[in-house]
């Protein structure tokens, strides 16, 4: 393997179900590297069968970070992602080898390279304190302290007005201006990015849909009624358990709840891919154009003479 850039960054992405996970095993294999994982719900512990896992076999065959470093009765943010995950870099790069970002969450992903918004630590209580609040009480007070950010987001976007306020609560500048301040901020790493995923969208609704029909045979059930989340906890409303709780909570039969997963599913998957197509200089990869050895080939190609 040729001799790498100083503070390089592979990152792998796309969305669920396009195979990310083994590509980035086998390309860490070729590369010398190690796998953060970039998933906001494989952070938590005991979330296993339905955020996907790399199984035991995989994390001995090549290090894993950033996976079970959380409790999912306890939220876990997109700023403490962050600090952690460039730590592991960090450390991964000191014993020379390649850090390879894999993983969905594009927020994440965004964080991490300091392309996107920056996601400060709060202090815990602010978001408990606000969700006792209407939207339009919400919406009243981000207004006043935030108007930039007010316009950008829609009042009935209860999840984002809330961050915005916590934001400002926590740390006592507006989103916006971190939004600002994030874009100056220096890029700390050298990325190559390559967007694996399927040009006929029907295959991959297929892949997805046959993913959660293993993650039924697996156990997710079980799974979800052993962590008993409290409801209002983000790791509780991930997709699969979300849906699960649902249907334990009377309000759908299991039936339901299996199809509302795949449709949850499907339509994370879209959100996924219009996020992904803002990364104007990714390389992109279609699994059902190309042989998997060419992906290999072309993506270790691509990374050593970057």
């Amino acid at each position: 393997m040729k001799k790498m850039n100083k503070n390089k960054i592979l990152v792998i992405t796309g969305p669920t179900a396009a195979g990310k996970s083994a590509l980035a095993i086998d390309l860490a294999l070729r590369l010398d590297g190690e796998i953060i994982s970039c998933d906001s719900m494989q952070v938590y512990r005991g979330m296993d069968i339905g955020t996907a896992k790399p199984s035991k076999s995989d994390m001995e065959l090549v290090p894993h970070h950033m996976i079970d470093v959380a409790d999912p009765r306890c939220d876990y943010s997109c700023a403490e992602y962050t600090e952690a995950a460039r730590e592991a870099a960090g450390e991964i790069i000191g014993r020379g080898h390649l850090p390879i970002l894999c993983g969905g969450t594009g927020l994440y992903i965004d964080s991490f390279l300091g392309t996107n918004v920056y996601c400060p630590p709060v202090p815990k209580g602010i978001r408990e304190s606000l969700e006792g609040l209407s939207a339009d009480e919400l919406y009243g007070r981000l207004s006043e302290c935030d108007p930039d950010s007010a316009r950008t987001i829609h009042k009935n976007n209860i999840k984002r007005v809330i961050r915005a306020l916590e934001i400002y609560i926590g740390t006592g500048i507006t989103k916006s201006e971190w939004d600002r301040r994030s874009k100056e901020a220096p890029v700390l790493f050298s990325s190559v990015t390559a967007v694996l995923s399927y040009e006929d969208r029907g295959t991959l609704y297929s892949r997805t849909d046959s993913r959660v029909d293993l993650m039924i045979k697996e156990g997710l059930e079980e799974e979800v009624r052993s962590l008993d989340l409290p409801r209002e906890k983000p790791a509780a409303q991930a997709i699969g358990y979300k849906e699960l709780y649902s249907y334990f909570d009377g309000c759908c039969s299991y039936a339901e709840a299996v199809e509302n997963i795949k449709r949850a599913t499907r339509n994370y998957v879209k959100r996924q891919e219009t996020w992904f197509r803002r990364y104007t200089d990714a390389h992109r990869f279609f699994a059902d154009r190309l042989e998997y050895k060419d992906i290999v080939n072309n993506i270790v190609e691509i990374t050593e003479n970057s």
